[in-house]
């Protein structure tokens, strides 16, 4: 069975034939009356958060001492990274976390339907934690998906062309689920090093179809990180494509200004000649002078753009 932590002077008395103590952000009192009731210490939150393989994964008075990175999130909710610590010996589970999460909810509620021993309970979290990342992962694919859908169409690059700010929008958006990505890849490493570290140093009470269990854990998540690579470089495509389309879209347009200027210069040159009022211009007093200067102006303004078009460069 699950024993909430209660608020009592007697702490110690509340857990007898407790299997499972789970604990969001503890106060002192709690913490003490655990470590009275089982004489193992109750990890701070400064050895939660750290981050090398030794501080995460270590032994101590014959219990087992791992904390992971665990990822809060449901639909499109902000990720929260809440470091969460368990303690797992042959009598009782601890967990520590800051954090409420569904995932623990749902096997609280497996453990209140029929006893779950201290190993059996620890398994289920970690199984549960895996599916948690394998949903992840899939609504994280199913995002690029819809990415991708926005950018290959055919029918969408002339918009794309004229509307970078979409690609824009695209490029933040698989920039977040690439960070994801590797938030989602470092819980699973911390959860595969975890299941493995109870396989070697646990056999003393950790059953043959326990170990078989968290073998499982194992292949799954050596499954979902070879999924997770395969998602980071979808990013990798979609993001280099969208940058390619913005940077087509700028040279047109930089295209265009160029032919402009070019074809704008000997109009301008012509005008400038004949701006010039000199007493002595020979066409300054003929009668089809101006008709003649507009005339050069529109064929020197029109020669250039036939010319690029003819090396189709417009």
């Amino acid at each position: 069975m699950l024993s909430a932590f209660p608020i009592s002077s007697n702490l110690g008395k509340s857990f007898t034939g407790a299997s499972w103590i789970d604990l969001v952000d503890p106060t002192p009192t709690e913490i003490a009356g655990f470590e009275k009731a089982f004489g193992l210490r109750v990890p701070t939150s400064e050895e939660l958060s750290e981050i090398e393989t030794t501080s995460r994964l270590r032994v101590e008075h014959g219990a087992l001492y791992m904390t992971a990175p665990l990822i809060i999130a449901i639909g499109d909710e902000p990720w929260i990274t809440a470091p969460t610590g368990f303690v797992l010996s042959k009598t009782v589970l601890l967990t520590v976390r800051v954090a409420q999460s569904g995932i623990f909810d749902s096997v609280k509620k497996e453990s209140n339907a029929g006893r779950l021993e201290p190993t059996l309970a620890y398994i289920r979290v970690l199984e549960e934690l895996v599916d948690h990342m394998a949903d992840l992962l899939e609504a994280s694919n199913q995002a690029l998906d819809d990415a991708s859908h926005v950018i290959f169409r055919r029918e969408n690059l002339r918009r794309l062309s004229r509307e970078t700010s979409l690609l824009r929008q695209l490029l933040v958006r698989t920039g977040r689920t690439s960070e994801r990505m590797a938030r989602i890849n470092y819980t699973l490493v911390c959860l595969d090093r975890m299941a493995k570290f109870t396989i070697e140093r646990g056999r003393e009470w950790v059953t043959h179809d326990q170990i078989s269990r968290l073998q499982s854990v194992s292949a799954d998540i050596a499954s979902l990180e070879q999924y997770a690579e395969g998602v980071v470089t979808r990013i990798q495509l979609l993001q280099d494509a969208a940058t390619g389309i913005i940077n087509v879209a700028q040279n047109e347009v930089m295209k265009i200004l160029t032919v402009a200027s070019v074809a704008g210069i000997p109009p301008v040159l012509i005008a400038g000649i004949y701006g010039m009022n000199f007493k002595n211009m020979p066409e300054l007093n003929w009668v089809w002078g101006y008709p003649f200067a507009l005339f050069l102006i529109v064929l020197t303004t029109l020669l250039p753009l036939i010319w690029f078009k003819w090396k189709d460069w417009i």
